[in-house]
């Protein structure tokens, strides 16, 4: 069967799981990339009849969600972190400020914007450029230098193919990433490790983690953390700094976790956890995606997203614990 002869919905379909990324890396919520895919695919479905073979598929499919996330872009604020809001906070003075969900940057299952089959660099290539910290770094930019950036330097089209895409000129698409490059090295971003399930020392200290946390042994579980780690929750605006502010919230406010369990994941390129805290009545319930930030053999970072009844479904983790 040729590539006429198959139905429009799917060969549109086969460039769901690319399309998502790149939406994702533009919006910084995997909802809003998901609904923006389907708009482009809805779009994309009724033009057809003016489509007529004048481009690549793919091009003119990335367009068109070029175009659906462009106009997102122009009525909200960028999506951010905690940490790029407001200085650090202490046990002392934090409260617990609610920000809408709007706010955030949220997390994304690997499976539904990254390619894990094949080469192993192609696959950290792909980890890397979904790292929470660099998709904060991203929402930093001008919308159409966001779209020139990923689509060249993540993407890799030619200048060419983006000028096309955007109805722009070669220069134009040479100076917004020239732009997009110096606004990113002003605001660099840490190197962190991607997830290795391979990796014998990772693997180790992801286990020395879960076994602290469950028997919630915060001497263990600081010792396990880089000295200027951080921890944020959204949707709280609150975060924090360095092991002895952690551990201070961990046996402070955060006591009740204690006697959660732990679920492993997958978020953004990096080792993540269900976290299920003890039901009164019985069992574990869901109160938070963890994601971790590793580098050097230490956790580095830890980004406790809370709203559980949108990530857990998202991610694959049960509704409850028995």
């Amino acid at each position: 069967m040729t590539d006429v002869e198959v139905p429009l919905e799917l060969r549109l379909e086969q460039y769901r799981g690319e399309l998502t990324g790149y939406c994702y890396r533009m919006l910084g919520s995997a909802a809003e990339a998901e609904d923006a895919v389907q708009d482009a695919m809805i779009r994309a479905w009724r033009g057809q009849d003016g489509f007529e073979g004048r481009s690549a598929l793919r091009s003119w499919l990335y367009r068109i969600a070029t175009n659906v996330c462009l106009d997102a872009l122009r009525s909200r604020k960028a999506r951010a972190r905690p940490m790029d809001l407001a200085g650090p906070s202490t046990v002392a003075t934090a409260t617990l400020a609610v920000l809408p969900e709007v706010t955030w940057i949220g997390p994304v299952p690997d499976g539904r914007v990254l390619t894990e089959a094949g080469d192993p660099a192609e696959v950290a290539a792909q980890r890397e450029s979904v790292r929470l910290a660099l998709i904060a770094a991203l929402q930093r930019l001008a919308p159409r230098q966001r779209a020139v950036l990923i689509l060249r330097e993540v993407l890799a089209w030619r200048a060419v193919e983006v000028a096309e895409l955007l109805d722009t000129t070669v220069a134009s698409v040479n100076s917004a990433l020239q732009r997009a490059r110096a606004t990113l090295a002003a605001h660099e971003v840490a190197a962190t490790d991607p997830v290795r399930p391979l990796d014998p020392d990772q693997a180790a200290l992801l286990a020395r983690y879960v076994r602290a946390f469950e028997r919630y042994d915060m001497d263990a579980l600081a010792e396990l953390l880089h000295e200027d780690a951080v921890m944020s929750m959204p949707p709280y605006a609150l975060w924090l700094r360095g092991r002895p502010d952690i551990r201070a919230w961990m046996t402070g406010p955060g006591a009740e976790c204690a006697g959660s369990r732990l679920l492993p994941t997958v978020a953004n390129g990096a080792p993540a956890f269900g976290q299920y805290r003890p039901d009164p009545d019985g069992g574990h319930t869901p109160w938070a995606l963890q994601v971790l930030e590793l580098s050097g053999g230490r956790v580095t970072g830890l980004g406790c997203f809370l709203d559980t009844g949108t990530l857990f479904p998202m991610f694959g983790l049960p509704a409850r614990l028995d």
